[in-house]
């Protein structure tokens, strides 16, 4: 787990459990994008996962989207670089909250086979930049993957992860997708993000309404990922 300038990068290799490896896959349990109103049932739901979908398509809608998406290509292309630093071969990947496809523009078909990319924005897809990488888009919510289990050699995932309400029940689904020697690499917001934004406006809004509200999306300790990554992740 690293830190890049105020953002945690997840890197974890699941340990081997000698479990042959099956080609690509859905399950019939799961079938992309979550229906409206779903929830996970053991979680605090902060997140309305339709509303979140519409902000996502709004964005990209927006003309000229490399104005905005700079932070995204550049964390991106650091998670990119953590692939390459690893001596093996990927003939399958899954790129979680996938956006534009930055990763996967920043990575070569000898080091990826085929790419799968998944978003809960159909906006989003339909914007995914050329690459040499063979990819398949699949319209689907982080929370409910619709892969069985053992079909992905990598899982990648960037500023996605900290807008899923259950973050716990989304690592065991990467843990279930992922083949037994796989490979995962997350970049999220975490810890005292925009620590500075939020207290600014608690302290103007109690000056001003005697009390305040929040208006930054929490996020996850930087220690409980730690606790979420060590632990032994049960299937589901």
């Amino acid at each position: 787990m690293l830190l890049l300038g105020g953002l945690w990068l997840l890197w974890w290799w699941p340990p081997a459990a000698g479990v042959p490896a099956k080609n690509l896959h859905f399950r019939k349990v799961a079938s992309g994008v979550s229906p409206p109103g779903s929830t996970s049932p053991r979680a605090l739901n902060i997140f309305h996962r339709d509303l979140k979908r519409k902000q996502k398509n709004w964005a990209a809608r927006q003309p000229e989207p490399m104005k905005f998406d700079y932070l995204k290509e550049e964390v991106e292309s650091r998670i990119a670089d953590r692939v390459y630093d690893i001596a093996r071969n990927f003939s399958l990947a899954l790129d979680i909250g996938c956006g534009r496809g930055y990763i996967a523009q920043h990575l070569n078909k000898e080091t990826v086979g085929k790419f799968v990319q998944v978003d809960i924005a159909e906006n989003a897809l339909k914007n995914i930049l050329e690459m040499e990488i063979p990819t398949v888009s699949v319209l689907a919510d982080e929370e409910f993957l619709p892969f069985r289990e053992n079909t992905f050699d990598l899982v990648v995932s960037s500023l996605s992860l900290h807008w899923v309400n259950d973050l716990s029940r989304a690592l065991e689904q990467i843990h279930y997708v992922l083949k037994p020697v796989g490979v995962i690499i997350s970049a999220m917001f975490a810890g005292d993000t925009l620590c500075e934004l939020r207290c600014s406006l608690q302290l103007a809004e109690t000056e001003r309404e005697g009390g305040f509200s929040p208006h930054i999306s929490p996020f996850t300790a930087v220690n409980d990922l730690g606790h979420l990554l060590g632990r032994d992740t049960p299937l589901l």
